[in-house]
Protein backbone atom coordinates (compact mmCIF):
# COMPACT_ATOMS: atom_id res chain seq x y z
CA UNK A 1 0.00 0.00 0.00
CA UNK A 2 1.83 3.02 -1.36
CA UNK A 3 -1.16 6.20 -0.83
CA UNK A 4 -1.58 8.23 2.06
CA UNK A 5 -4.36 6.46 4.60
CA UNK A 6 -7.11 8.82 5.23
CA UNK A 7 -6.48 9.17 9.34
CA UNK A 8 -8.93 10.47 11.60
CA UNK A 9 -7.69 11.24 15.41
CA UNK A 10 -10.50 11.47 17.67
CA UNK A 11 -9.80 13.91 20.60
CA UNK A 12 -7.15 16.01 19.93
CA UNK A 13 -7.01 19.42 18.36
CA UNK A 14 -4.21 19.19 16.67
CA UNK A 15 -1.93 15.66 15.49
CA UNK A 16 1.29 17.16 17.31
CA UNK A 17 -0.79 16.06 20.40
CA UNK A 18 0.27 12.20 19.43
CA UNK A 19 4.39 11.96 20.60
CA UNK A 20 5.80 11.00 17.18
CA UNK A 21 3.45 11.65 14.95
CA UNK A 22 5.51 13.44 12.27
CA UNK A 23 7.04 9.74 11.32
CA UNK A 24 4.27 8.75 9.04
CA UNK A 25 3.20 12.20 7.56
CA UNK A 26 4.12 11.21 4.16
CA UNK A 27 1.92 8.09 4.20
CA UNK A 28 -1.28 9.96 6.19
CA UNK A 29 -3.43 12.15 5.13
CA UNK A 30 -4.68 13.27 8.74
CA UNK A 31 -7.25 14.55 10.44
CA UNK A 32 -7.95 15.90 13.70
CA UNK A 33 -11.70 15.39 15.06
CA UNK A 34 -11.59 17.22 18.95
CA UNK A 35 -15.53 16.93 18.96
CA UNK A 36 -18.81 15.17 17.18
CA UNK A 37 -19.20 17.65 15.11
CA UNK A 38 -16.06 17.42 13.32
CA UNK A 39 -16.18 14.02 13.84
CA UNK A 40 -18.97 13.83 11.73
CA UNK A 41 -16.98 15.85 8.65
CA UNK A 42 -14.40 14.12 8.71
CA UNK A 43 -15.28 10.21 9.37
CA UNK A 44 -16.61 9.36 5.92
CA UNK A 45 -13.48 9.53 4.19
CA UNK A 46 -11.49 7.84 6.86
CA UNK A 47 -9.62 4.45 6.24
CA UNK A 48 -8.43 4.35 9.68
CA UNK A 49 -9.03 6.11 13.26
CA UNK A 50 -6.82 6.61 16.07
CA UNK A 51 -9.23 7.35 19.52
CA UNK A 52 -6.47 9.47 21.64
CA UNK A 53 -9.56 9.71 24.80
CA UNK A 54 -10.45 6.33 26.04
CA UNK A 55 -13.37 7.67 27.58
CA UNK A 56 -14.74 9.57 23.92
CA UNK A 57 -18.45 7.83 22.78
CA UNK A 58 -19.10 10.15 20.21
CA UNK A 59 -17.87 7.20 17.69
CA UNK A 60 -21.98 5.72 17.91
CA UNK A 61 -23.11 8.94 17.26
CA UNK A 62 -21.41 9.36 13.95
CA UNK A 63 -21.19 5.61 12.93
CA UNK A 64 -23.72 5.59 10.41
CA UNK A 65 -21.21 8.10 8.45
CA UNK A 66 -18.01 5.92 8.34
CA UNK A 67 -18.41 4.22 5.06
CA UNK A 68 -14.69 3.55 4.36
CA UNK A 69 -13.58 3.33 7.68
CA UNK A 70 -11.37 -0.44 8.28
CA UNK A 71 -9.38 -0.09 11.29
CA UNK A 72 -9.83 1.71 15.15
CA UNK A 73 -6.68 2.02 17.37
CA UNK A 74 -8.12 2.80 20.72
CA UNK A 75 -6.26 4.64 22.87
CA UNK A 76 -6.63 2.33 26.55
CA UNK A 77 -6.73 -1.33 27.56
CA UNK A 78 -10.55 -1.14 27.86
CA UNK A 79 -12.71 -0.53 24.50
CA UNK A 80 -16.40 -0.92 26.37
CA UNK A 81 -17.09 3.19 24.66
CA UNK A 82 -16.53 1.81 21.54
CA UNK A 83 -18.14 -1.53 22.40
CA UNK A 84 -21.34 -0.84 20.45
CA UNK A 85 -23.33 -3.51 18.03
CA UNK A 86 -23.28 -1.84 14.97
CA UNK A 87 -19.44 -1.69 15.48
CA UNK A 88 -19.41 -5.39 16.85
CA UNK A 89 -21.08 -6.57 13.95
CA UNK A 90 -18.94 -4.94 11.33
CA UNK A 91 -15.93 -5.39 9.26
CA UNK A 92 -13.44 -3.34 11.21
CA UNK A 93 -10.65 -4.24 13.21
CA UNK A 94 -10.11 -2.84 16.98
CA UNK A 95 -6.80 -2.69 18.49
CA UNK A 96 -6.41 -1.37 22.04
CA UNK A 97 -3.24 -0.42 24.02
CA UNK A 98 -3.23 -3.32 25.92
CA UNK A 99 0.36 -3.73 27.35
CA UNK A 100 1.07 -0.22 28.06
CA UNK A 101 -0.47 0.11 31.40
CA UNK A 102 -0.10 -3.20 32.77
CA UNK A 103 2.89 -2.49 34.93
CA UNK A 104 1.51 0.43 36.25
CA UNK A 105 -1.31 -0.76 37.61
CA UNK A 106 0.12 -3.62 39.26
CA UNK A 107 2.35 -1.01 41.06
CA UNK A 108 -1.16 0.89 41.94
CA UNK A 109 -2.34 -2.20 43.08
CA UNK A 110 0.55 -2.79 45.43
CA UNK A 111 0.37 0.60 46.48
CA UNK A 112 -2.87 0.41 47.27
CA UNK A 113 -2.66 -2.67 49.52
CA UNK A 114 0.33 -1.92 51.57
CA UNK A 115 -1.91 1.63 52.09
CA UNK A 116 -4.44 -0.59 53.96
CA UNK A 117 -2.25 -3.11 55.72
CA UNK A 118 0.36 -0.24 56.82
CA UNK A 119 -2.88 1.93 57.77
CA UNK A 120 -1.71 4.88 55.90
CA UNK A 121 -4.29 7.23 55.50
CA UNK A 122 -4.59 6.77 59.52
CA UNK A 123 -0.93 8.09 59.36
CA UNK A 124 -1.25 10.85 57.12
CA UNK A 125 -4.53 11.87 59.02
CA UNK A 126 -2.43 11.81 62.54
CA UNK A 127 0.28 13.76 60.55
CA UNK A 128 -2.10 16.60 59.77
CA UNK A 129 -3.34 16.90 63.09
CA UNK A 130 -0.13 15.94 65.16
CA UNK A 131 -1.12 13.10 66.85
CA UNK A 132 1.24 10.77 67.91
CA UNK A 133 -0.88 7.36 66.75
CA UNK A 134 1.11 4.43 67.35
CA UNK A 135 -0.34 0.88 66.61
CA UNK A 136 0.96 -2.57 64.88
CA UNK A 137 -0.31 -3.27 61.59
CA UNK A 138 -0.20 -5.86 59.03
CA UNK A 139 2.44 -8.07 57.21
CA UNK A 140 1.65 -8.47 53.58
CA UNK A 141 3.52 -11.58 53.09
CA UNK A 142 0.89 -14.40 53.40
CA UNK A 143 -1.92 -12.62 52.45
CA UNK A 144 -4.41 -13.45 50.23
CA UNK A 145 -5.41 -11.73 46.82
CA UNK A 146 -7.88 -12.75 44.51
CA UNK A 147 -7.68 -10.96 40.58
CA UNK A 148 -11.03 -10.89 39.16
CA UNK A 149 -10.19 -10.50 35.51
CA UNK A 150 -6.55 -12.55 33.98
CA UNK A 151 -5.70 -10.75 31.26
CA UNK A 152 -2.31 -8.95 30.42
CA UNK A 153 -3.38 -6.24 33.43
CA UNK A 154 -4.53 -8.82 35.54
CA UNK A 155 -1.32 -11.02 34.92
CA UNK A 156 1.16 -8.24 35.56
CA UNK A 157 -1.01 -7.71 39.26
CA UNK A 158 -0.39 -11.27 39.82
CA UNK A 159 3.73 -11.29 39.02
CA UNK A 160 3.92 -7.92 40.94
CA UNK A 161 2.49 -9.17 44.23
CA UNK A 162 3.90 -13.07 44.48
CA UNK A 163 7.10 -11.25 44.15
CA UNK A 164 5.84 -9.53 47.67
CA UNK A 165 5.27 -13.14 48.99
CA UNK A 166 1.25 -12.61 48.50
CA UNK A 167 -0.72 -15.81 47.90
CA UNK A 168 -2.43 -15.00 44.55
CA UNK A 169 -5.24 -16.70 42.48
CA UNK A 170 -7.29 -15.52 39.50
CA UNK A 171 -10.76 -15.52 38.09
CA UNK A 172 -11.42 -16.00 34.48
CA UNK A 173 -14.10 -17.08 32.28
CA UNK A 174 -13.18 -20.79 33.03
CA UNK A 175 -10.71 -22.79 35.87
CA UNK A 176 -7.40 -24.14 34.65
CA UNK A 177 -5.21 -25.27 37.44
CA UNK A 178 -1.13 -24.74 37.26
CA UNK A 179 -1.50 -21.87 35.56
CA UNK A 180 2.28 -20.01 35.48
CA UNK A 181 1.22 -16.37 36.78
CA UNK A 182 -1.86 -17.51 39.24
CA UNK A 183 -1.25 -21.21 39.95
CA UNK A 184 -5.14 -21.73 39.83
CA UNK A 185 -7.24 -19.32 38.05
CA UNK A 186 -11.42 -20.31 39.46
CA UNK A 187 -14.09 -19.95 36.84
CA UNK A 188 -16.32 -16.91 37.15
CA UNK A 189 -19.14 -18.91 38.58
CA UNK A 190 -17.07 -20.09 41.57
CA UNK A 191 -16.27 -16.45 42.34
CA UNK A 192 -18.88 -16.01 45.36
CA UNK A 193 -16.63 -19.06 47.26
CA UNK A 194 -13.71 -17.28 46.26
CA UNK A 195 -14.92 -14.24 48.03
CA UNK A 196 -14.66 -15.80 51.33
CA UNK A 197 -11.90 -17.03 51.10
CA UNK A 198 -9.23 -13.60 50.14
CA UNK A 199 -7.90 -10.82 52.11
CA UNK A 200 -7.84 -8.69 49.35
CA UNK A 201 -10.36 -8.49 45.67
CA UNK A 202 -8.86 -6.81 43.12
CA UNK A 203 -10.98 -5.84 40.27
CA UNK A 204 -9.68 -5.40 36.57
CA UNK A 205 -12.07 -6.80 34.09
CA UNK A 206 -13.11 -6.02 30.93
CA UNK A 207 -16.47 -3.79 31.26
CA UNK A 208 -18.94 -5.54 28.61
CA UNK A 209 -22.73 -6.67 28.57
CA UNK A 210 -21.83 -9.72 30.59
CA UNK A 211 -19.95 -7.42 33.22
CA UNK A 212 -21.57 -4.58 34.05
CA UNK A 213 -22.58 -4.38 37.25
CA UNK A 214 -22.41 -8.09 38.25
CA UNK A 215 -20.26 -7.45 41.46
CA UNK A 216 -23.18 -5.93 43.91
CA UNK A 217 -24.46 -7.42 47.50
CA UNK A 218 -24.30 -11.14 47.16
CA UNK A 219 -20.49 -10.51 46.25
CA UNK A 220 -19.90 -8.09 48.98
CA UNK A 221 -21.78 -10.06 51.58
CA UNK A 222 -19.47 -13.30 50.25
CA UNK A 223 -16.64 -11.79 51.37
CA UNK A 224 -15.01 -11.49 54.85
CA UNK A 225 -15.89 -8.14 56.95
CA UNK A 226 -11.63 -8.39 57.07
CA UNK A 227 -11.02 -8.02 53.48
CA UNK A 228 -10.36 -5.12 51.25
CA UNK A 229 -12.29 -4.62 47.86
CA UNK A 230 -10.37 -2.99 44.88
CA UNK A 231 -11.51 -1.57 41.83
CA UNK A 232 -9.08 -0.34 39.02
CA UNK A 233 -11.34 -1.84 35.64
CA UNK A 234 -14.57 0.11 35.43
CA UNK A 235 -17.26 1.61 37.90
CA UNK A 236 -20.31 0.54 36.11
CA UNK A 237 -18.56 -3.40 37.06
CA UNK A 238 -19.79 -2.76 40.41
CA UNK A 239 -23.44 -1.81 41.88
CA UNK A 240 -22.14 1.27 44.11
CA UNK A 241 -25.34 1.62 46.15
CA UNK A 242 -24.37 -1.74 47.53
CA UNK A 243 -20.73 -1.27 47.87
CA UNK A 244 -21.51 1.84 49.72
CA UNK A 245 -23.76 0.06 52.20
CA UNK A 246 -21.12 -2.67 52.34
CA UNK A 247 -18.18 -0.22 53.50
CA UNK A 248 -20.87 1.93 55.74
CA UNK A 249 -22.11 -1.27 57.80
CA UNK A 250 -18.62 -2.73 57.97
CA UNK A 251 -19.47 -6.07 56.17
CA UNK A 252 -15.94 -5.54 54.25
CA UNK A 253 -13.06 -3.06 55.92
CA UNK A 254 -12.43 -1.13 52.96
CA UNK A 255 -12.10 -0.18 49.36
CA UNK A 256 -9.65 1.26 47.25
CA UNK A 257 -11.40 3.04 44.03
CA UNK A 258 -10.11 4.28 41.30
CA UNK A 259 -12.84 4.22 38.18
CA UNK A 260 -16.27 5.33 38.86
CA UNK A 261 -20.23 4.66 37.38
CA UNK A 262 -20.08 8.83 37.22
CA UNK A 263 -16.77 10.27 36.65
CA UNK A 264 -15.03 13.18 37.73
CA UNK A 265 -16.82 11.73 41.21
CA UNK A 266 -19.26 14.30 42.01
CA UNK A 267 -18.18 16.35 45.32
CA UNK A 268 -21.19 15.21 46.86
CA UNK A 269 -20.44 11.61 46.75
CA UNK A 270 -20.14 9.83 50.04
CA UNK A 271 -17.34 7.61 48.86
CA UNK A 272 -14.95 10.96 49.72
CA UNK A 273 -15.87 11.05 53.45
CA UNK A 274 -15.72 7.22 54.01
CA UNK A 275 -12.42 6.38 56.35
CA UNK A 276 -12.36 3.29 54.86
CA UNK A 277 -12.21 4.16 51.51
CA UNK A 278 -9.37 5.68 49.21
CA UNK A 279 -10.78 7.80 46.47
CA UNK A 280 -8.17 8.50 43.15
CA UNK A 281 -8.92 9.88 39.89
CA UNK A 282 -8.94 7.26 37.26
CA UNK A 283 -5.02 7.28 37.11
CA UNK A 284 -3.90 3.88 38.05
CA UNK A 285 -2.71 2.78 34.34
CA UNK A 286 -1.09 6.59 33.92
CA UNK A 287 2.34 6.81 34.24
CA UNK A 288 4.95 9.96 33.24
CA UNK A 289 5.95 8.21 29.76
CA UNK A 290 2.23 6.77 29.13
CA UNK A 291 1.48 9.01 26.06
CA UNK A 292 4.73 7.87 24.23
CA UNK A 293 4.43 4.14 25.04
CA UNK A 294 0.69 4.25 23.66
CA UNK A 295 1.62 6.02 20.43
CA UNK A 296 4.49 3.46 19.99
CA UNK A 297 1.58 0.72 20.11
CA UNK A 298 -0.15 2.77 17.34
CA UNK A 299 2.48 3.70 14.90
CA UNK A 300 3.50 0.46 15.21
CA UNK A 301 0.23 -0.63 13.86
CA UNK A 302 -0.34 2.18 11.26
CA UNK A 303 2.75 0.62 9.61
CA UNK A 304 1.43 -2.87 9.97
CA UNK A 305 -2.00 -1.42 8.19
CA UNK A 306 -0.54 0.12 5.43
CA UNK A 307 1.90 -2.84 4.61
CA UNK A 308 -0.86 -5.40 4.97
CA UNK A 309 0.23 -6.85 7.84
CA UNK A 310 -1.36 -8.73 11.36
CA UNK A 311 -1.82 -6.39 13.34
CA UNK A 312 -0.84 -6.06 17.23
CA UNK A 313 -3.74 -6.05 20.25
CA UNK A 314 -6.46 -7.14 18.06
CA UNK A 315 -9.88 -7.31 20.15
CA UNK A 316 -12.33 -9.91 20.16
CA UNK A 317 -14.83 -7.51 19.49
CA UNK A 318 -17.95 -10.64 20.39
CA UNK A 319 -16.49 -10.74 23.90
CA UNK A 320 -14.96 -7.06 24.10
Amino acid sequence: MTEEITLVIHGVESSEEIPGIAQIKGHAHIHCAPDLETLQCYLPSAEALLGWNFRATELRQAWPLADRLRWIQWGGAGVDAVLFPELVASDVLLTNARGVFDRAMAEYTLALILAFGKELPETCAAQREHRWSYRWTELAAGRSVLVVGVGSIGREIARVLKRMDFVVSGVGRSARDFDPDFGQVHAIGDLDRCLGETDYVVLVTPLTPQTRGFFGAPQFSAMKSSARFINLGRGELVDETALLEALKDNSIAGAGLDVFCTEPLPAESPFWDLDNVIVSPHMSGDFQGHKEAMAEVFLDNFERFRNGRELVNLIDKSVG
